[in-house]
């Protein structure tokens, strides 16, 4: 990723599905033992976890005419849904979604509809700042008083209100995962998921964070 936006080239649709190893060769590992038939399950582990990107069909440079709508639902960022252009950072966020998603083993926001989007964000991040509301082209339809969303008056279901209060803060969902030795791994998920592109990490920063450059 850093490299591509050294290019000034942005991705714009990150997913599990775009990432792939470089080799499919594996060693199976005993996993754990089935309790009633005494039978050892195993769990495969790649060789290298070396990866590589693919899918660039919706790739563009910096400096194009930018489409309104970009990435996969789940790994969408908030500036798009929101309607306030996007660039390189849409893409970090992504990486965020993803990282979530290898912790736990599922999609972190799974929804399908844009005011439930937001309400899980607001769930496992807190508020939308100010400034982001102000300047949505969707602030009637999303938002209320100022910067209130309409939520849960504006869910489409009783399930889609149990969908978003099933979601916990960001670091309550990591700890669940993730040892308590690894909470830098929390602070990384937190650049990489802040809300305001403009401060949101850059891939070099993410690059740079201790999670990466102190072994555990």
């Amino acid at each position: 990723m850093h490299y591509m936006h050294e290019l000034r080239l942005i991705h714009t649709d990150l997913k599990p599905e775009n990432i792939l190893l470089v080799s499919s060769e594996y060693v199976k590992l005993p996993s754990c033992k089935r309790v009633l038939s005494d039978e050892t399950q195993f769990r495969c582990l790649p060789k290298s976890s070396a990866i590589k990107l693919i899918d660039f069909g919706s790739t563009a440079f910096a400096n194009q005419n930018h489409s309104s709508i970009v990435s996969t639902r789940h790994y969408r960022a908030p500036e798009v849904i929101l309607g306030l252009g996007w660039s390189s950072p849409c893409d970090l966020w992504s990486v965020g979604c993803i990282l979530i998603e290898l912790c736990t083993g599922e999609a972190l926001f799974q929804t399908h509809e844009n005011l439930e989007h937001l309400a899980m964000m607001e769930r496992v991040l807190g508020p939308l700042p100010e400034h982001m509301v102000r300047k949505s082209k969707g602030t009637e339809k999303y938002f209320k008083r100022g910067s209130r969303l309409r939520w849960p008056e504006g869910a489409v279901s009783r399930e889609s209100i149990n969908a978003v209060k099933k979601l916990g803060h960001l670091k309550d969902i990591i700890s669940r995962h993730v040892e308590s030795s690894r909470s830098s791994l929390t602070d990384l998920l937190h650049g990489l998921l802040t809300y305001n592109p403009a401060e949101r990490f850059t891939a070099s920063e993410a690059l740079d964070h201790p999670f990466f450059r102190i072994p555990t």
